[in-house]
């Protein structure tokens, strides 16, 4: 009996080993510099569609939990997960959602899941499950008509946030400490003032992001500056900073966040709006955000998403509708390497990058 399993332990670690090593090569072969580097394609790293089969569907929420299991949340209270790296997926939507648009999803395995509706008033929803979708409980009903709420995120699988647009001139964050199953609003008296028609972008579930156990970053627009709001005390107290991203207009600003530990992190925008502009549309941090630095080449264009690459201090990824861009140092420079359409991207531990956007999109990084 020993024999068989550590036979059967040596086969799987054999397998994962394996998972890793090619996986490893891919991302490698990404980073590649620009003048070495072909045209992404067969061969070469590149985003290969997991088509769900929902052409019908936009998935802005996005929660890759390995390089086998992901979750999808989207238009038309649709849930989708798979365990098969993308081969099929099976939809597990709560029942009566059809109304709803889910934005954010966060999944701490292949069985629990925690989804936010997003909209005015009772539209602004959680949902949680542990059996994998096959049942979901109801966790939170957003009852004040003045709250909006955007993006979740969690700090382990028990601590988690989840913010709206400003209530009475700040920003409302609601908190759970015990996996989603219940909710309460926090004091607003640590969060600063929100600046006139500031709010933030429920984009691609990545305006409210967290690094380690208790630091937490929200991105913001449409104000005056577009602004990174810190807490290093699980959302409790707050500071904020302007970034050099454009805003002045509710189209502009911070849509998404990444940090790979609690200092070095990375902010992408613009304008959503596909007949303007984006200049300066990116900017870097490494001070846990109290200042920021514009990116010397920045995405050409608005970008909704963005994520480091597995066990990297200085590549990420950042997307949108007009397509995906690489940096290789820390985002200070930017190239395109592809042209399709996302609106959100992650990254596992395991060396998998997934992504996914309108139309159904969903596709996983290989070679």
């Amino acid at each position: 009996m020993r024999r068989s399993v550590n036979t059967r332990r040596r086969g799987r670690t054999g397998r994962l080993v394996a998972v890793g090593v090619a996986c490893g090569a891919a991302l490698a072969a990404l980073t590649v510099p620009a003048a070495q580097a072909g045209p992404l394609g067969r061969g070469s790293p590149h985003w290969a569609p997991k088509d769900p089969g929902t052409p019908q569907v936009r998935f802005r929420g996005l929660a890759a939990v390995d390089r086998h299991t992901a979750w999808l949340a989207g238009t038309g209270g649709t849930v989708l997960r798979t365990t098969d790296g993308g081969t099929s997926w099976r939809n597990v939507s709560p029942p009566g959602a059809a109304d709803l648009q889910f934005r954010d999803v966060e999944a701490f395995d292949a069985r629990r899941a925690v989804v936010l509706a997003i909209g005015e008033g009772e539209a602004s929803r959680v949902y949680r499950t542990a059996d994998g979708g096959a049942t979901w409980t109801e966790s939170f009903r957003n009852t004040d008509p003045k709250a909006f709420y955007d993006c979740l995120a969690f700090f382990d699988r028990r601590h988690g946030l989840a913010m709206s647009d400003p209530v009475d001139g700040r920003f409302r964050i609601l908190s759970t400490s015990d996996g989603g199953r219940s909710w309460r609003v926090l004091p607003s008296a640590g969060m600063p003032p929100a600046l006139d028609g500031e709010a933030g972008f429920a984009a691609s579930g990545q305006c409210l992001v967290t690094s380690g156990p208790e630091d937490v970053w929200l991105a913001t627009g449409g104000g005056a500056h577009a602004r990174v709001l810190h807490s290093a005390d699980r959302g409790l107290t707050w500071t904020a900073a302007d970034t050099p991203v454009p805003a002045g207009d509710p189209a502009k600003g911070v849509f998404a966040l990444a940090f790979r530990d609690r200092a070095h992190g990375l902010a992408v925008g613009g304008d959503y709006r596909p007949d303007q502009s984006s200049p300066q549309a990116a900017a870097v941090t490494a001070d846990g955000g109290r200042t920021w630095t514009p990116s010397a080449t920045p995405p050409p264009a608005y970008r909704s998403g963005a994520a480091w690459l597995p066990h990297s201090r200085t590549a990420a990824l950042a997307v949108g509708p007009s397509g995906t861009d690489l940096t290789t140092d820390a985002g200070r420079t930017w190239r395109t390497i592809d042209t399709g359409s996302y609106d959100t991207v992650a990254c596992t531990p395991d060396l998998s990058c997934w992504a996914a956007g309108e139309q159904g999109r969903v596709a996983r990084l290989e070679r």
